[in-house]
Parts: C-alpha cells; sequence; structure tokens
C-alpha cells in the first residue's frame, strides 16, 4: 500500500470521525481528505507533477497534515523543514531540494522573502495564513479548487518525503523515504481504522521530525483524532489531554520530565492517557521510572530508530516497563528498563563489528538495521549513501550497543560524534566551522555532554590566538545568529590544545572524558 490509500481506506470507514483538533479547528476525516484534494488539484494547476518537490516551513498546524497528503496523492515529494533553520541552512535545503513550490506560516514568509534571490527555481510561494504580495492564499487556493479524487499511479518503490537531516560533514542530508518505509511499518504495527473504535492522539513533536511524520500516518491509518500543539507547552499540553480525553502520545523524554517538574502537574486529570510513547532521544532512567509513578495505568513504550529506518526499529514494550515479581525480577526489570528494547518484527536488526562481521550476545558493535524499512538513500549523495549503506543492504545507524541473552539491545555510546539534545541532532562540525570564523578562535571542538533533561547539552571547547582572551557570550551569539538556536553551545570552555590522532583526527573520546562535568547554567 502507499499512504494515500491509508487516508482513502479511514475515510471511507469513518468520513464522519474528527481527524484534527487544532486550535479552533475540528476537521472530520471527510474534511481532511476534501482539503488535500483541492490543494492537490491547485498544485497540479501550477504545474507540479509527480516526482517534483515541495518544501513546507511551519510548525505544527493542520496545514501540515494536508499538504502532504496533497503532495502524496500528486505523487510529489514533500519536504518539510526544520522551521528553527536560520536563512543559509534554509537557503541551502531549498536549493538542494529543488524545490518547485515553497509553502510557509506567516512567520517564516520574511525569511523565505530575504533568501528568494538564492532560491531562483522556486516557482511559487504559498502563505498559510496572513496575505502577503507576490504569495498565493493557502485558503484562498482550496476554495478555488475543487475537492474532485486525484488518481495517480504511484508505485510502493516511489520516493513520499524527502526528510533533511544533520549530516557528519556540516551540511543537512536529504534522506530518500518512499511509500514502502511507511507502509511497511504502519501496516505491520498499527491497528487498522474501525467504525466503533475511536482514539486521540496528541501531537507535540515537530512534523518536520520523522517521529512527528510516523505518528501522523500511523494515526491516519489507524482512524485517530490527531490533537495538534503548534509547539509543546506543558500546561497546554495538559489542558489539552484533560479536555480532548487524549488516548496517546509521543514525547521526547525533555517534554516528559518538564511535564512532572510543572508546578500544575497535579491539577489536572491525565487519567485518560492509555500509552505514552517516548524516544528521539536518550531517557534517563530516573525519569522513566518517575513517570511510571506518576501515570499510574498507562502504559509506556520506548521507541528507538532514527529517520533513516523511517522511525522506530527496537521498542521496549509496555510490559518491560511493569516493575514486579520477585527480587531477581525485578532487578532484571530495572536493569532492562535502561534498554532500547527488542527488534520489531518486521525489521531485521544486529549488532557488527568494525570488520564487518555480526557479533554475539554481549559484545559490542554497531547497531545494523535491514528491511524494506530503510531509506532508498540520501538525495544526491550516492557516496555517503554507500557509507551508510553496506552491499548487503545494512543499515549502519552509528550507535553503538550490545544484545544481552534475550535479544534486548542496550546503548553503549555513538560511533559517529552526532549530539542528540532534545530529539534534535546537531552536526558538532557544523557548529565548529561557525566558530572557527571568530578572529580570536585558533582551533576548536564541540562535544554533547550528558544531561538529564535535555539527553545531551552542546559545550564548545577553544583554542584561542596567541594573547587573546575571548567572552562566552561572543562565541554563543556569532552560533545564535548563524545556526538554528538549539545547536549553538550553552558551555564554552578555553583550553590550550585540542587532541588529535596522528591523521589529524580530533579525539572527541578524550575531551568528553576530559570535559564532562554536568553544564548546570
Amino acid at each position: 500500500m502507499n499512504t494515500t490509500e491509508f487516508l482513502m481506506v479511514t475515510n471511507a470507514i469513518a468520513p464522519d470521525r474528527e481527524a484534527i483538533v487544532f486550535e479552533n479547528n475540528r476537521l472530520t476525516y471527510g474534511d481532511l481528505n476534501a482539503r488535500s484534494n483541492r490543494l492537490a488539484n491547485a498544485l497540479t494547476g501550477m504545474g507540479v507533477q509527480q516526482g517534483d518537490r515541495v518544501a513546507f516551513i511551519e510548525v505544527n498546524t493542520n496545514h501540515c497534515i494536508e499538504t502532504y497528503f496533497a503532495c502524496a496523492k500528486l505523487g510529489a515529494i514533500y519536504v518539510p523543514l526544520n522551521f528553527r533553520a536560520k536563512a543559509d541552512e534554509l537557503t541551502y535545503m531549498i536549493q538542494d531540494s529543488g524545490a518547485s513550490v515553497v509553502l510557509a506560516g506567516g512567520r517564516y514568509v520574511s525569511t523565505v522573502q530575504d533568501i528568494k534571490s538564492e532560491i531562483g527555481a522556486v516557482k511559487h510561494f504559498i502563505s498559510l495564513d496572513d496575505k502577503f504580495d507576490g504569495w498565493l492564499d493557502y485558503e484562498q487556493l482550496l476554495a478555488s479548487a475543487p475537492d474532485d479524487d486525484l488518481f495517480t499511479e504511484i508505485d510502493d518503490s516511489d520516493m513520499t518525503i524527502l526528510l533533511f537531516t544533520a549530516g557528519t560533514t556540516g551540511k543537512p542530508k536529504g534522506v530518500m523515504l518512499l511509500h514502502q518505509n511507511f507502509s511497511e511499518y504502519v501496516i505491520n504495527n498499527v491497528t487498522p481504522a474501525e467504525p466503533d473504535v475511536a482514539e486521540k492522539n496528541i501531537l507535540t513533536v515537530p512534523m518536520y521530525h520523522i517521529a512527528g511524520i510516523q505518528a501522523v500516518i500511523s494515526s491516519v491509518y489507524g482512524g485517530r483524532t490527531v490533537v495538534i500543539q503548534r509547539q509543546f507547552d506543558a500546561e497546554d499540553w495538559m489542558r489539552l489531554v484533560q479536555e480532548e480525553q487524549v488516548d496517546r502520545a509521543m514525547m521526547v523524554p525533555t517534554m516528559l520530565k518538564q511535564l512532572m517538574d510543572d508546578e500544575k502537574f497535579q491539577q489536572y486529570d491525565l487519567s485518560s492517557l492509555k500509552v505514552i510513547t517516548y524516544g528521539a532521544a536518550p531517557m534517563p532512567l530516573e525519569v522513566i521510572k518517575r513517570a511510571i509513578e506518576a501515570f499510574p495505568g498507562c502504559h509506556f513504550i520506548n521507541a528507538f530508530g532514527q529517520t533513516e529506518s523511517a522511525a522506530t526499529i527496537t521498542m521496549l514494550a509496555p510490559e518491560d516497563h511493569v516493575i514486579e515479581g520477585t527480587a531477581e525480577e525485578k532487578e532484571k526489570k530495572l536493569k532492562r528498563l535502561g534498554s532500547i528494547g527488542k527488534p520489531l518484527a518486521d525489521v531485521e536488526v544486529r549488532i557488527m563489528d568494525e570488520e564487518g562481521s555480526l557479533v554475539g550476545a554481549g559484545e559490542v558493535g554497531e547497531i545494523v538495521a535491514r528491511g524494506a524499512r530503510i531509506m532508498k538513500g540520501y538525495w544526491k549523495q550516492e557516496e555517503a549513501t554507500s557509507a551508510t549503506i553496506d552491499k548487503d543492504g545494512w543499515l549502519h545507524t552509528g550507535d553503538l550497543g550490545y544484545q544481552d541473552e534475550d535479544d534486548y539491545i542496550f546503548l553503549a555510546g555513538r560511533a559517529k560524534d552526532m549530539i542528540k539534545r532534545g530529539g534534535e541532532m546537531i552536526s558538532p562540525e557544523e557548529v565548529e566551522n561557525v566558530i572557527l570564523t571568530h578572529p580570536k578562535v585558533e582551533d576548536c571542538a564541540v562535544i554533547g555532554v550528558p544531561d538529564e533533561t535535555w539527553g545531551e547539552r552542546v559545550r564548545a571547547v577553544l583554542v584561542l590566538k596567541p594573547d587573546e582572551t575571548v567572552d562566552e557570550e561572543e562565541i554563543v551569539e556569532l552560533c545564535r545568529s548563524r545556526l538554528a538556536s538549539f545547536k549553538k553551545p550553552e558551555s564554552v570552555v578555553i583550553t590550550d590544545e585540542i587532541p588529535r590522532n596522528p591523521m589529524g583526527k580530533i579525539l572527541k573520546r578524550v575531551l568528553r572524558d576530559q570535559f564532562k562535568e554536568p553544564i548546570t547554567a
């Protein structure tokens, strides 16, 4: 199946069920299907064809979902952009994708306007809310287009989403995701829509992230109502769960901790929650133990995966979060609470050594995955694709781990030095390249420091030029002006030398040991 069939089937089963709740908008599956058809017909009128790229930048709204399914119906490729990205980053992603259409929320129109001359391949600009000179109006487009169904011949092996993720080269890489990447996961792991079963799923993770996209597609297949938050806010989240009687939630560990730390946490009735899925960043053991107590009767799932695997490849199941039994059984379950669970049935997951051989239980190696859910490759980057997917089809995740005798997988660090902060991937080299433009900096390395709230936080280690001094805020402000805010260093330390191997590669492991003190500010 392709993803357009998910909407078509659910619309046939439950057309009057609410598909989306977003602020003052309540859209049924019939509404979602009709609005997606109208947008698809409008895009067709602009000349958008199968295989064309359509870029989108906005916080979570109903427009995200409508635009994705409009693109899917056309066979066009949806390109969701990180709304935290700066002008240079947006320019690169839009140029690299070759997008012919850009849709943007009102707060991002000025940024796109500033880079218009650099993204000449874009033919049409669509404003999602306010009216701007030279921009088409989203709602007017829908009002003037028919809601007739489109019938495009779409193969499961056709690309549906181009999702940019941080790369070790410092530039984002476009991950090519196919219809089958999503359908393989959804069909094997999600219960399809039923006429008499209605659930609500609150969406707080951004829809430019694989977790957000996967949550939407899974919800549509399952006939669930998606309750959308523009961006996460703890009290608003609790209000929505209480008012809408939400059944399911997907959260990064940072969000879960912020909820429980909120002074009004005990004032809201969150008992409707049946399932909380968490992932996208390491979950501190103390946080999940606290959450299990704070949400009695709720089932927890730890979902581990990455963009290149179209989300989840291993899962720590609800029963693994129930710490009961003998003292010995409790001890084993507490230990496994720190794992990422077992491989899902529709994907192979193994541990591989540096020579490319699969290792046995207890041996540390790189986590690799294989199956129909693995990405097609990186957009226009054959070398990077070959370095990530080997000749036998194994996706090299860059994460190190080991598997116990019962197939539970435990993380043991990362082969690559990417930083995961609150579910966001940060390329150290990208931050380093910005810092090295400072006239007083001689050398620089950026590392991730473990943090209970954020998973990791960013620390910059600098070597200054002779007789120079620098204020920490100078470095932070330089990065803030050039990069998305979450990428900026939260700690700057000065040292005499950056450790490197004989080939000149920075020894990040040495730095992480040397500068591992928590960031408290």
